[in-house]
């Protein structure tokens, strides 16, 4: 609840204090309307697509120049719920506090990046933690959370463990091999980085999707937000937007190698040799087995909502299809 306040606050201060930094309808000196794009973390795979669309001119060629930011420490979603950017990356499973309850922010997502939950649980081959079970006994880097505990309490108990045998390590990690060389026995992670960063580093290690432990979580992470006014008062830059942004995906898909290299001039500071094996590694991961990039799957959204809501972890039932749309996506 202290974080839910907090967060309100910080949209009525950015509301107020920010107005002036608002780019809906603005214009640059080319004549291209701007956009701003808040990312959820420092720039990986997961935002090639964005990246390339800059690169190759497809917001160009759709009068659009974008701007991609770093989130504020108040995160990504606030700023565009505010009405300071346009669209930014968050994950279904953080959304969903973000348009339930009192404080409920008008925010929608419109694209998932990936279309299945890569995440996951990785930990040093030689601990011997095979399945969520194993973790009895172990070391958890746990950020405290209640969505994340719950959803390691539901794969541990359903694989036969006892949860409260976990030992949680509040931590935060920021090198999750290094963490797992020293005091961390299993991570969070997902695989498209920190798992190919360990096949990169020859570090041999166990992984288990959690969505392979239980369907219900193969929820959407990460997915495309927007504000919902400015979804209504300019449904045709929106689509312009995400027609572009799906053909920089269409790219990346096709063409992995030279995807990396382009996210590596927009990041230089990113190892080459782990860029391109995820890159390599996210290529038939962003549109799978769906019918097109950015689709998202109202069975799926709405069966991951049901289960947070039976858990205690929303306040109130999240309607069927709410949080989503995919009418902006290209036709």
């Amino acid at each position: 609840m202290i974080k839910r306040i907090s967060a309100l606050l910080l949209v009525i201060v950015m509301a107020i204090s920010m107005v002036a930094c608002a780019q809906t309808n603005q214009t640059t000196d080319n004549g291209n309307e701007k956009i701003t794009f808040v990312l959820d973390w420092t720039p990986n795979t997961n935002h090639t697509g964005i990246y390339v669309a800059i690169e190759n001119g497809y917001y160009d060629e759709v009068g659009l120049d974008v701007d991609v930011i770093q989130p504020p420490e108040g995160g990504a979603v606030s700023l565009v719920a505010a009405g300071n950017a346009e669209f930014c990356i968050d994950f279904q499973e953080s959304l969903a506090p973000a348009i339930t309850g009192e404080n409920g922010m008008e925010v929608s997502a419109v694209a998932a990046i990936l279309q299945h939950n890569t995440s996951g649980i990785i930990s040093l081959k030689e601990d011997g933690i095979e399945s969520p079970k194993d973790m009895a006994g172990k070391t958890y880097a746990t950020w405290d959370m209640p969505i994340e505990k719950a959803i390691l309490k539901e794969i541990i108990t359903s694989d036969g463990g006892n949860y409260d045998d976990v030992e949680m390590v509040p931590n935060t990690v920021t090198d999750t091999l290094a963490a797992l060389q020293t005091d961390m026995d299993t991570v969070w992670i997902y695989y498209g980085w920190d798992g190919v960063a360990a096949e990169v580093k020859d570090i041999d290690t166990n992984f288990f999707y959690l969505k392979d432990v239980d369907p219900v979580l193969d929820f959407y992470s990460p997915v495309i937000v927007a504000n919902n006014e400015y979804l209504a008062e300019n449904g045709d830059q929106a689509k312009a937007f995400l027609a572009a942004t799906a053909k920089g995906y269409q790219y990346a898909i096709d063409n992995p190698d030279e995807a990396a290299e382009i996210l590596l001039k927009y990041a230089p500071e990113l190892d080459e040799d782990i860029v391109k094996a995820s890159q390599e590694y996210l290529s038939d991961k962003y549109i799978a087995d769906a019918s097109q990039w950015g689709y998202i799957d109202q069975t799926r959204w709405d069966a991951f909502y049901d289960w947070m809501y039976e858990k205690g972890l929303i306040e109130s039932k999240i309607g069927a299809g709410v949080g989503f749309t995919n009418d902006y996506l290209p036709e």
